[in-house]
């Protein structure tokens, strides 16, 4: 597979997302405090158990080195004292970047302004631009010079891959998400295809293919998430949720997927391996074609 579209290549603080497949391994994104995650003892004070979630970075941040897969942390807070605590805890035990994420825009309007006064803006993405974004949102984003975001490519008015098209492009009766992002000065686009269910990751990785061919960007979605939400799966036995979920990210990763949201960061251990073993196929593949890997570090060289 190669794009005759130009492909870019965004540097995030010490990651790089994009290219054509087989020149970069895919940037895998994990979720930590999340609503539900058991190691949250209080979502709106923000207090964890920080040894555990320590364990959970370390494995993260372990199996990335072993592989050669960058990572990205995605940091989910329901209030702003929450993830004020959780961006200080994970900024200081990685060095990589990190994703602001909650239900409520006061809540990533005050971590952007956070991340700002302490210094970390430069590892910081913003998590996401959609179609329900508020000017407030994309005011703070300019204001306080924010580069790197996710763009949401989720419109429920079309949910075919042509749909995510024009939801990015607009039309005459609304702007565009890329068009937003760029009023807010976003340099570094990132765009998530969207995913609803099973089923629809097909529909997501062709939007995947449309993206990178269409506009050059990096691109990507969350397809273990649904494999997450699949209630039947656990019939088929003990190991089948995890051969799924790799399963899923397989998928994506063979449409072209720049970067994938690899759900809870307790499936590390899943997402890693699987997705450098892809990742060597893919480069491997693409030599034939011209195409190599532009690090050192790509798992082509380091898992064999």
């Amino acid at each position: 597979m190669k794009f005759d579209k130009t492909q870019e290549i965004f540097t995030i603080y010490n990651v790089k997302v994009g290219g054509q497949p087989g020149e970069l391994p895919t940037v895998l994104i994990g979720t930590i405090f999340y609503e539900g995650h058991k190691i949250v003892k209080d979502p709106m004070k923000g207090d964890f158990d920080r040894e555990k979630a320590e364990t959970l970075l370390k494995k993260q941040e372990e199996l990335s080195e072993i592989t050669g897969n960058p990572y990205m942390t995605d940091i989910v807070g329901l209030s702003e004292e929450a993830i004020i605590k959780y961006i200080d805890f994970v900024a200081d035990v990685t060095d990589a970047p990190f994703l602001i994420d909650s239900a409520a825009m006061q809540v990533k309007i005050s971590a952007v302004k956070y991340v700002v006064e302490v210094g970390l803006l430069e590892r910081a993405v913003y998590n996401s631009i959609s179609a329900h974004v508020k000017e407030e949102e994309l005011a703070a984003i300019k204001e306080n010079k924010l580069e790197a975001a996710i763009i949401l490519a989720h419109n429920p008015r079309n949910v075919w891959p042509e749909g995510r098209i024009k939801l990015l492009k607009g039309d005459g009766e609304a702007r565009g998400l890329l068009d937003l992002a760029m009023e807010a000065n976003i340099k570094k686009l990132l765009i998530d295809v969207s995913v609803l269910d099973v089923p629809s990751i097909g529909l997501a990785v062709e939007a995947i293919k449309l993206v990178k061919s269409e506009f050059g960007y990096p691109s990507g979605a969350a397809p273990l998430n649904a494999v997450l939400e699949w209630k039947k799966v656990k019939n088929y036995g003990k190991i089948a949720k995890n051969a799924c979920a790799a399963g899923s990210l397989i998928t994506a990763q063979m449409e072209g997927a720049d970067f994938l949201f690899y759900g809870p960061i307790k499936y590390a251990e899943v997402a890693f391996p699987a997705c450098a073993m892809t990742d060597a196929i893919i480069a491997y593949r693409a030599i034939r074609h011209g195409i190599r890997p532009k690090v050192k570090k790509h798992p082509l060289y380091r898992i064999f």
